[in-house]
């Protein structure tokens, strides 16, 4: 197995799809919640890739929405709108994603700022 998946080290997770081919990886230790939402991007690409827009865009939403400290969770909200507009065909997905990115994008930087700011202050 470890030679089959090139796996040289542990912790590694291999995700593998029906057929046992592989669709993503995990490598080392991740916390619990990064490693949840990991979990759930790979599983949704997976699903993704066989064309199975509902079931991707329920994992996608689930790191994104659950795990939204995870630093996967980014990703995983962009990947729920792609897929619920593979799904619908309908952009509002796609723009509800774009405004959520944006809010986290401005989110991540003030927090990284107040931190620089306020941190030695507060901690």
């Amino acid at each position: 197995m470890f030679d089959r998946f090139e796996v040289h080290w542990t912790p590694t997770q291999v995700v593998l799809d029906a057929d046992g081919e592989e669709r993503d990886r995990i490598e080392g230790f991740l916390p619990v919640d990064d490693f949840i939402a990991r979990l759930e991007v790979a599983l949704g690409r997976t699903a993704f890739d066989r064309a199975d827009y509902a079931e991707a865009a329920s994992r996608f939403r689930e790191a994104c929405e659950h795990h939204a400290g995870a630093g996967a969770a980014p990703e995983a909200c962009y990947w729920a709108g792609v897929a619920e507009y593979k799904r619908t065909k309908e952009q509002g997905p796609l723009r509800e994603t774009a405004r959520l990115l944006s809010e986290q994008e401005r989110a991540q930087y003030f927090g990284r700022t107040a931190h620089r700011l306020y941190g030695e202050a507060l901690g």
